[in-house]
């Protein structure tokens, strides 16, 4: 052991990244370097720095997916939250149908809390690494890139909202807080946020401690079908691709309604099937439970299933509309095309090599015990998604962007 410290362990990660930067497509390259690089990184685990660059490094990035002192899972117990949330969806990708069942979708929404925590404390690093704080997409200019695009989307939820210095919002399944610290340096609000899953919670406030931002952003662990503040307590509310978790959206727009003060809006982009959605053929069945399955949902909504909740909880909608109504328009960017990705340095982790790479990172980890058993398991999940839902918006029977403002009667 004594051997393996003195090497200089910086110098190598340094050789081996910059050669992968450079040859980003050779996917068998990175489990070559995994393998190398981990008999010596397992001597030298960090605790994760939560500065904003802990996954900046191409390779040694990936060594800290499930296997940081943050998370609240350790060892086997990966391996049985895996284990359980597929069990939730049983039949899964096997046979078309299994989870449009009204059984199968009753029983995911009877142990939603379960599942939804699951879901995340699975894939919460996989999302950091490869996509970033902020875990949704956004309509895209083609003079745009993809961090322009994202914080866009954000501040135009801003816009909506009025929100303003001395206005409180919350966040309404905040995850690790990208989008709250994003609002809050934008509009000088207050921000504060709810997730269902601790391990969130834990990094997320350290984002904000590392941003300086403690003072005005902050995370709750919780269930936003019973928040836990009082009535009229905020000015605004927002969700960001989060309500398509819940087993019963009037109850959760209810509880948002009640902490709103009277008059105070309620704004989102929310996961739906479109008008395009055909039920009774298979290939649109097989995407819409593929995009269930590979995001921890009980099933997808229509638009006027939203409004129609929306209207039900006590809020009237002042607006509503697909944020990616041009997707396949002359002068956008498909709203999926960074699951094509592009081959860049900044894109490459998205795109459908570059998960093969990280797959390849993640299995050879998990051979050699440094990742936690049923690792690979999640990354093929996701990457069997990331196809989902490239089919859903080439089709247009799908969009993660449907807009709404609704205010408090």
């Amino acid at each position: 052991m004594t051997a393996l410290q003195s090497i200089p362990v910086d110098v190598i990660i340094s050789r081996a990244t910059k050669y992968a930067e450079e040859n980003p497509v050779v996917v068998g390259t990175s489990a070559a370097i995994t393998s190398i690089l981990a008999a010596v990184l397992i001597y030298r685990r960090r605790d994760m720095k939560r500065d904003g660059n802990d996954y900046d490094s191409q390779l040694t990035g990936g060594f800290k997916i499930l296997n940081n002192s943050d998370h609240t899972l350790k060892g086997q117990e990966f391996h049985t939250s895996i284990s359980e949330y597929e069990d939730m969806f049983s039949g899964a990708r096997k046979s078309t149908g299994a989870i449009t069942s009204v059984e199968s979708i009753e029983s995911r929404k009877e142990q939603y809390a379960s599942m939804v925590n699951h879901f995340y404390n699975l894939v919460t690093d996989f999302y950091e690494w490869g996509w970033g704080q902020s875990f949704h997409f956004a309509p895209r200019f083609h003079n745009e890139t993809f961090v322009e695009s994202i914080k866009r989307a954000e501040y135009h939820l801003c816009s909506r909202l009025g929100l303003k210095p001395g206005m409180k919002a919350l966040d309404v399944g905040c995850g690790v807080g990208g989008p709250m610290r994003n609002i809050a340096v934008f509009s000088g609000a207050s921000i504060e946020g709810i997730t269902i899953n601790q391990y969130q919670v834990n990094i997320g406030n350290k984002y904000n401690a590392k941003s300086g931002l403690e003072n005005v952003c902050l995370s709750r662990q919780g269930d936003f079908q019973q928040l836990p503040w009082p009535d009229n307590y905020f000015d605004s509310a927002y969700e960001i691709e989060a309500t398509c978790h819940s087993p019963d959206r009037v109850i959760t727009f209810t509880e948002v309604a009640r902490v709103l003060k009277p008059g105070g809006r309620f704004t989102g982009y929310d996961w739906v099937v479109t008008d395009k959605y055909d039920p009774n053929n298979k290939t649109h069945v097989r995407i819409k439970e593929g995009i269930e399955v590979g995001n921890g949902l009980p099933t997808l909504a229509t638009p006027q299933h939203i409004l129609d909740c929306l209207e039900k909880s006590g809020f009237e909608v002042e607006d509503s509309y697909d944020a990616n109504k041009g997707v396949h328009a002359a002068n956008e960017i498909p709203w999926y095309d960074t699951l094509n990705g592009k081959m860049s340095l900044s894109g490459f982790r998205m795109t459908h090599v570059g998960r093969l790479v990280t797959h390849s990172m993640v299995w050879t980890l998990e051979l050699l015990r440094i990742a936690p058993k049923g690792s690979t398991r999640v990354s093929a999940l996701l990457n069997a998604t990331a196809i989902d839902l490239v089919d859903g918006g080439k089709l247009e029977i799908f969009t993660p962007s449907y807009f709404f403002v609704a205010r408090k009667k």
